[in-house]
């Protein structure tokens, strides 16, 4: 069985991130605050990644489920990302999109997780296009946010996190290893394999402490992208591969 554990849907952009809201502007591009850029390959009137298309891929690639991450490059997409779910039960799980930092956002918390539909949470919190921009003093470890990882852990939900590069201050990755032992039946997954980062040493320094962040049971890693967020390369990535081969001399199990 083949699984996706990082995809994306929406049916508009609606953002918000450090530069500004996001919005969509058709054919796969998409304004960032004063900004625009391409996002997507220009095949739609909309910008837009729907379930339906999402699923068309999978069946393409030989793709036999996916998890659904939402982000604030995007916009919340709860009900849209809820009524997939139900659409395609047999192929598709999701994560709500966690704000902890947002006012009121304990209520919403409370009435997505009684819907019984979402098996995680996500926060993503790089700097850039994350929580980290819109909430320049976040703390993962602050005190204002603590209950959700006993909630989580109690739910039986996974906590997916996009930690941003090593450079940012969402990398937080002190904190995230507090959470990891005291909740040690809260499962973490930590996206992007923690942003490799070739170009610097203390970045490389810092990936390597956040790669060990593994060797706790309950922490894990996905791969999503790295092919992105590396400098370009062919096919088959070597560097790519090469950090997918440091991380598992690291923590392999």
């Amino acid at each position: 069985m083949i699984v996706d554990a990082h995809c994306h849907i929406f049916q508009e952009v609606r953002g918000q991130v450090a530069a500004g809201p996001t919005s969509g502007l058709g054919y796969g591009r998409m304004a960032v605050g004063e900004t625009q850029m391409q996002m997507l390959p220009p095949y739609n009137p909309r910008t837009e990644f729907t379930a339906e298309m999402l699923v068309a891929n999978m069946d393409w690639a030989g793709v036999d489920r996916a998890v659904l991450l939402q982000g604030t490059f995007y916009g919340e997409c709860d009900d849209y990302t809820l009524a997939a779910l139900r659409a395609y039960p047999g192929r598709l799980a999701g994560a709500l999109f966690a704000d902890p930092w947002r006012a009121g956002f304990r209520e919403d918390f409370d009435r997505l997780v009684d819907n019984g539909g979402f098996r995680a949470a996500k926060i993503e919190f790089s700097d850039h296009t994350g929580l980290s921009g819109v909430h320049p003093s976040a703390r993962l470890d602050g005190e204002e946010v603590a209950w959700l990882w006993g909630e989580l852990e109690r739910l039986k939900m996974v906590l997916v996190l996009d930690l941003g590069a090593p450079s940012n201050r969402s990398y937080q990755t002190e904190a995230v290893g507090k959470i990891a032992e005291r909740h040690r039946d809260l499962r973490i997954v930590i996206a992007h394999l923690g942003q490799p980062c070739p170009a610097e040493a203390e970045a490389l320094r810092k990936w390597e402490e956040q790669i060990d962040l593994g060797g706790l049971p309950n922490v894990f890693f996905d791969a999503a992208a790295l092919i992105a967020i590396l400098p370009p390369e062919e096919y088959p990535y070597p560097k790519a591969a090469l950090y997918l081969g440091m991380a598992m001399d690291r923590i392999g199990r």
